[in-house]
């Protein structure tokens, strides 16, 4: 059997695309006229060959920052300068920004009062590195009877971390398990859950 030829296709235009640009930049900007701003630029509204013109004159780029404005606001900066500063403070922002991750703590209804504090010491350290903590109780086979078991060792837990962990809603069932989620105190989520 012969394969079917692939070069006579359609078009697809998802392999040959180019990434569009953040901003529009010199010719790309098509708009009657424009309100410039910038250094060296008596900030006002312009015909856009003339915003243009202002721009090549000082070796710049003319960058529409705001679309949609009206007239839009364009710029006369160095484009890839401006491009690199962007991604240098975005790449600074993520280093600053700490990920929190989700932690999870396991019960059974039966567990007794040494693993609990034991996961509980171990809940307390998660919260106060900024993390979030999942606790829930696994029932297997006829354990499930024994769902208020469950729930009353979530509330037990909850209360144990109360002063580091706020808990973002009361247990509940998900399968064979119920579970509990609780946020480090005094983060902007914790704020909210409350």
């Amino acid at each position: 059997m012969a394969l079917p030829n692939r070069t006579g296709g359609r078009f697809n235009p998802r392999f040959n695309r180019q990434p569009e640009p953040e901003h529009r930049i010199n010719e790309k900007i098509r708009v009657p006229q424009v309100r410039l701003v910038g250094e060296n630029v008596t900030v006002g509204i312009y015909p856009t060959q003339e915003a243009l013109r202002i721009a090549q004159d000082q070796e710049m780029d003319l960058v529409e920052i705001s679309p949609n404005a009206d007239p839009p606001v364009c710029k006369v900066i160095d484009y890839k300068k401006f491009l690199y500063e962007k991604k240098r403070k975005e790449k600074e922002m993520k280093a600053n920004a700490k990920q929190s991750e989700v932690k999870e703590i396991r019960f059974t209804p039966g567990t007794d009062d040494h693993d609990f504090d034991f996961k509980a010491k171990h809940a307390e350290k998660f919260l106060k590195d900024g993390n979030k903590v999942k606790a829930y109780v696994q029932f297997k086979g006829r354990a499930i009877m024994f769902q208020d078991r469950g729930q009353l060792l979530l509330l037990k837990f909850a209360e144990r971390l109360a002063d580091v962990g706020v808990l973002e809603g009361l247990p509940k069932m998900e399968g064979k398990r119920m579970l509990v989620m609780f946020a480090p105190k005094g983060s902007k989520k914790a704020a909210t859950a409350k």
